[in-house]
């Protein structure tokens, strides 16, 4: 492959958008041309807490590309307490899972990534973290620099840094919808400059878990009808969408040389902005995004007219869908599908019309809908288009209105280019091709193989178990001795464990499917044994050079955590109905000594998020304290109680029970510690 030095390679991807849990199921549905926006009843937006006075209103579309059980989180797998899974913004959730998957489906354990992993991720305004930031009984519960650090995107990254040991580069990326797009940009130049050597790059949306609509304004950016047409002679406006998508980008040459799963490469990228160049902020500009295009195949070596299919940013707004055609067909002028194989003009699509915008992750879901595209030599539709506009015919470019083979060209690799537009103006533009072929490896080892397998639960066990069986039976199953190797190396080691022995994938298939119903391999191995009683097991060397393959990721099964909502006042129709209140019977009043007590310890059990006054036998750090909290709970100590406890005793190795005796001791005997005020003068400094 040519200008090997400044391609990058996508190695890992995952993603869940509306309809679509993981990728596999986002493919099928892009494929088969399935709109997976959602229309709701009455009935279901009032059970989500809408205002029935709103849905009276004939604007109100009630639609949206919702994702599913974007309130359900595995919060112990991330370190986090239930409290604190609570108040984290659920984008950080949806987030942190996400970039696990994707550096599975790039074959690393997540717990132990490749050194100099960097993150560039962005994400969306959202109502739990509006609603976090004015409620102050959840400021006062946490505090409200805890409630800042678990609600604000600006700490999309640094939590995924935190959490997964990444240690490279660690960006939020802001430029509202082209944020992911940009974000992939900036990884991509990173690697090229060697500030990383691996590095996670998407983005996120999720405004509301609720099921909503929205209110159409004559004018506005929003459809009237719920659905999204770009380039249609009807298109009328978009639709909000969700989703999340992370990719794992790594130097080609890099990736080639470790074994790592290319699934694309990035050839070129590029960023600009309008300027004012256009006629309103929120308005796109011509000649900047055919400048951002040509760009990036410049940067890529290449003429834009040996595109074969661009993906665009199609929003389906009568002024954005005209101007990006116009500075696209600007861009791609003189590609008339003699170069494309297509004979027909370059192919334009918009994933848009099939999950809505997905604003802050719409530059992710575009391009990891154009490497499936690439990954499959199939060109999807974009759907619910009829008539396309007639600025068209004298264009480059042609709508695909119907899944297309993607022809393979004698003298040049399938090329594609996605864009990403975001108000305020800032394009961006991606050069993508196909992964180079690589030798193909037979599906059977020379002797029996173990298979490792573990999850939390049994139910999630065999979850995977199934959609392993179901991956080693594709005609393009991978090598056995590779999926050995990357079960072994590029998983976490979890508590409930199961294995198989096999030397031939559709014998592997078989066994899992087996596990997957409660019955053991009859088949043992010692080291597996040793897998499964819970041990670190020393996997011998495989035979021969062995490479990371992409296999189905974990299958998160978390509890949810539910969103913060902007409640709106009681009105006439109805009032919030409060807690059932049992009225206990009277009781002797304690001394002033054991309430103080009680009160004490209640404050450090939610400070904590402990389950009662028997977890008080631990000691601060043994029940997850950390230095935040120790500031929080010494705040409240003193502003509630009126107690200056030195930050000292949290650090004791001591009980909870003890702590809490000894602060009580504090009050009692008057003691007190001027450094407090200044420790917490110097964090409110700093947040």
């Amino acid at each position: 492959m040519q200008d090997l030095e400044s391609a990058v390679a996508v190695v890992g991807m995952s993603g869940r958008f509306p309809g679509a849990p993981d990728l596999e199921s986002y493919w099928a549905n892009l494929r088969d041309g399935v709109c997976s926006l959602s229309t709701f009843t009455e009935k279901e937006l009032l059970a989500d807490g809408a205002d029935a006075a709103e849905l009276r209103n004939p604007a109100y579309v009630a639609a949206q590309g919702r994702l599913a059980d974007a309130d359900r989180f595995e919060a112990d797998l991330f370190g986090f307490s239930r409290t604190e899974a609570a108040a984290l913004d659920p984008q950080h959730r949806v987030l942190l899972e996400a970039a696990w998957s994707a550096l599975e489906d790039a074959g690393h354990a997540p717990l132990n990534a490749p050194s100099r992993t960097g993150v560039y991720v962005g994400g969306s305004p959202t109502e739990h973290a509006l609603a976090a930031g004015t409620d102050p009984a959840l400021a006062a519960s946490i505090g409200a620099l805890q409630v800042r650090i678990l609600t604000d995107r600006e700490f999309l990254a640094p939590w995924i840094s935190y959490r997964l040991g990444l240690d490279g580069p660690s960006m939020t990326v802001q430029t509202a919808c082209s944020t992911s797009l940009t974000a992939v940009h900036l990884a991509v130049q990173a690697l090229l400059l060697g500030e990383c050597d691996t590095a996670l790059a998407g983005g996120v949306a999720i405004g509301s878990v609720r099921k909503q609509g929205y209110v159409h304004y004559q004018g506005g950016i929003f459809s009237p009808d719920g659905r999204c047409r770009p380039f249609d002679e009807k298109a009328a406006g978009t639709v909000p969408g969700s989703g999340v998508g992370v990719l794992v980008l790594r130097r080609l040459e890099d990736a080639l040389a470790d074994g790592d799963p290319v699934r694309a490469v990035i050839r070129g990228t590029a960023v600009t902005n309008d300027g004012s160049g256009k006629v309103g902020f929120t308005a796109p500009g011509v000649d900047q995004q055919t400048a951002a295009i040509t760009e990036a195949w410049a940067a890529a070596g290449l003429e834009p007219p040996a595109a074969q299919y661009v993906e665009a940013h199609g929003t389906g707004t009568e002024l954005g869908d005209r101007i990006e055609l116009e500075a696209a067909s600007a861009a791609f002028a003189g590609g008339d599908g003699s170069g494309t194989g297509l004979g027909a003009g370059i192919g334009i699509g918009s994933v848009k019309s099939n999950i809505g915008h997905a604003d802050a992750a719409a530059g992710a879901a575009a391009l990891i809908k154009t490497i499936l595209m690439l990954e499959n030599a199939t060109l999807a539709p974009t759907v619910d288009v009829t008539s396309p506009v007639t600025a068209l015919r004298k264009s480059p470019l042609r709508l695909v209105t119907e899944a297309e083979e993607w022809p393979v060209r004698a003298d040049l690799p399938r090329l594609a280019g996605v864009t990403s537009v975001g108000i305020g103006g800032t394009n961006v533009h991606v050069v993508v091709q196909e992964a180079p072929e690589r030798p193909t490896r037979p599906d059977t080892a020379a002797h029996p193989l173990v298979l490792p397998l573990s999850a939390r639960t049994e139910p999630q066990l065999a979850a995977l178990a199934v959609r392993l069986a179901r991956r080693l039976r594709d005609a393009d199953a991978p090598s056995l001795a590779d999926v050995a190797h990357t079960l072994r190396t590029g998983r976490v080691a979890m508590p409930v464990r199961g294995y198989v022995v096999a030397a031939e994938a559709r014998e592997a298939a078989d066994k899992l499917t087996a596990l997957a119903g409660g019955r053991r391999d009859t088949t043992t191995d010692p080291r597996g044994e040793a897998w499964l009683g819970g041990g670190e097991v020393t996997w011998p060397p495989l035979d021969g050079d062995v490479r990371r393959v992409s296999l189905p990721t974990y299958p998160f099964a978390g509890d949810s955590y539910g969103a913060l909502t902007l409640r709106r006042p009681a009105t006439a129709e109805g009032t919030a109905a409060g807690p059932d209140l049992a009225v206990p019977a009277p009781s002797p009043s304690p001394s002033p000594e054991d309430e103080l007590e009680s009160t004490v310890a209640e404050l450090v059990i939610e400070a904590l998020d402990l389950n009662g006054t028997a977890d008080l036998g631990q000691t601060y750090f043994e029940a997850g304290g950390d230095s935040l909290t120790a500031v929080h709970l010494a705040g409240r100590l003193r502003d509630e109680l009126g107690i200056d406890v030195p930050i000292q005793l949290f650090l004791e190795p001591i009980t909870l029970k003890d702590m809490t005796n000894r602060i009580v001791e504090m009050k009692q005997n008057g003691e007190a510690d001027g450094a407090l005020d200044a420790l917490l003068s110097e964090f409110e400094a700093e947040s």
